[in-house]
């Protein structure tokens, strides 16, 4: 075993809670962090500037965790492939790295693992951002589950492992060592301006670990308990709003699913809690299904609705992205979205039904937005979401169509989340946004949009396309459902 161990940070920018760094610290105390900005990734045209802007200030926050542990994180910016075994091989260390599931991050990984491999350098991998691996959960004959409620039953049932200890008592690099790296590659941590970004607005959230610990003890002091409850309304912080922590891995999840079970010795049997349990499930769902199907990343899991006959007015998208669709609950969102790099869940699932089944564009239009600009995207939840609304993915029945109005009704009865983010039409009366019943005269004078189209006459275009596609074992049309 080498006297130094390289970790190679990518989606699991803490070190506690971190089965690789924790077995790294059990071989030896000269444990060195690394994280290598990928070309490939930054220069992606889905790669939203919030989302460049959360991952660098979590670098700045994982580099003081790193001097608080004796230790230290070195910065790269090339191609992983050449990149991290040519500090491996300077340095005489052996790397330890976290698994991806995503298609793009195990082709890396191999071409990283060859590479390191051929000259003969340690390495070792570890599954780390979910409390199953792929492998651990399916179903009796052996296969991956596609619909939730089993995978839910089995993946619940199933014990998980406590969180590992805080990185601590670590050796840094000799100064001999620190200009060898720097010859490497190393550099210093890049200013968002350097990496070709700009965000101009501001996160509402402290970056880090530190602010995702916060955030989960603000959650466990009272809003956890009531979060089947207030999950759905936009207006009210009834979330834990670590999306973006969790996506990054400034948390980990074992650490999460302590806290679960911690609250639910504070309140046994609570319903909101095992709510939210189903919620870290339905993430490593979406995990698992990207592992198993890679083919997601591009096309439906339903392989039939590749054909489906979208379509995909220009005009309608823009206007949708604008947040300008004459439908105020859906404008509410999209403006969200743009001004902040956030949206409520509830109401990503009523824009993307509106995209797919009002508009009838192509969900890939709509996921493709999303992830040029949620501070949160990440592959996997983002296409799972996706195609569950557009019902081509997983877990597709019933097939389900929101009705914005209805939506709004429900979920934003006081109009307050629409007033916020709508706010030209704060002078109309609550009834009136909600039944989006707005005279043509008073959204000129407000200078707000005619609807773009008619839910009722889109909703039965859209079940005429759908009812084209052959859908194998069920049945003619399936079960309907219209909230």
């Amino acid at each position: 075993m080498p006297e130094c161990i390289l970790f190679w940070h990518r989606r699991d920018l803490r070190i506690e809670d971190s089965v690789g760094l924790h077995t790294a610290r059990l071989h030896t105390p000269k444990v060195i962090g690394v994280f290598c900005f990928d070309p490939q990734i930054l220069n992606r045209d889905d790669m939203a500037p919030v989302r460049v802007y959360y991952l660098r200030e979590c670098l700045a926050d994982l580099q003081q965790q790193y001097e608080q542990a004796g230790s230290e994180l070195l910065i790269l910016w090339a191609d992983p492939i050449q990149a991290i075994p040519r500090l491996a091989q300077a340095l005489q260390a052996g790397v330890y790295w976290h698994q991806d599931v995503e298609p793009y991050g195990r082709q890396r990984d191999q071409g990283v693992n060859q590479a390191l491999n051929e000259q003969g350098i340690v390495q070792r991998q570890f599954w780390d951002q979910l409390l199953h691996a792929p492998a651990e959960i399916a179903t009796k004959v052996g296969q991956p589950y596609t619909v939730f409620t089993p995978f839910w039953k089995n993946w619940s049932q199933q014990d998980k492992v406590a969180p590992y200890p805080k990185l601590e008592n670590c050796t840094k690099l000799t100064e001999i060592e620190r200009q060898v790296v720097q010859n490497a590659g190393a550099i210093p941590l890049p200013s968002l301006k350097e990496l070709g970004f700009d965000w101009p607005g501001q996160w509402d959230y402290q970056p880090g670990a530190e602010g995702a610990n916060n955030l989960l003890a603000e959650f466990g002091r009272s809003a956890i308990y009531s979060y089947q409850e207030q999950r759905n309304f936009p207006a009210i912080l009834g979330t834990s709003r670590l999306s973006a922590a969790l996506k990054f891995g400034v948390i980990g999840i074992r650490s999460l699913w302590q806290f679960t079970q911690d609250c639910l010795q504070n309140f046994p049997g609570n319903e909101s809690v095992i709510v939210w349990q189903q919620e870290l499930a339905w993430r490593e769902f979406y995990q698992h299904g990207m592992y198993h199907f890679p083919r997601l990343a591009t096309h439906s899991h339903r392989a039939q609705f590749d054909d489906f006959a979208w379509e995909n007015n220009q005009a309608y998208f823009q206007a949708w992205c604008a947040g300008e669709t004459g439908y105020p609950i859906v404008d509410a969102a999209m403006r969200q979205l743009n001004q902040t790099g956030w949206m409520h869940n509830r109401c990503r699932m009523i824009v993307a039904s509106f995209l797919t089944k009002d508009l009838l564009i192509d969900w890939r239009w709509g996921e493709r937005y999303f992830m040029q600009n949620l501070i949160d995207g990440d592959l996997s939840a983002n296409n799972g979401g996706w195609q569950w609304s557009a019902s081509v993915g997983m877990d597709p029945r019933p097939l389900r169509i929101f009705n914005p109005n209805t939506q709004a009704t429900k979920f934003d009865p006081e109009a307050e989340y629409i007033y916020t983010w709508v706010p030209e039409l704060r002078s109309v009366d609550v009834p009136q946004i909600l039944s989006n019943q707005i005279t043509p005269l008073e959204r000129q004078a407000l200078g707000y949009p005619e609807p773009i189209v008619n839910h009722q006459k889109q909703q039965q275009l859209f079940k005429q396309k759908y009812q084209l596609i052959p859908r194998a074992g069920e049945g003619n049309f399936g079960r309907e459902a219209e909230v």
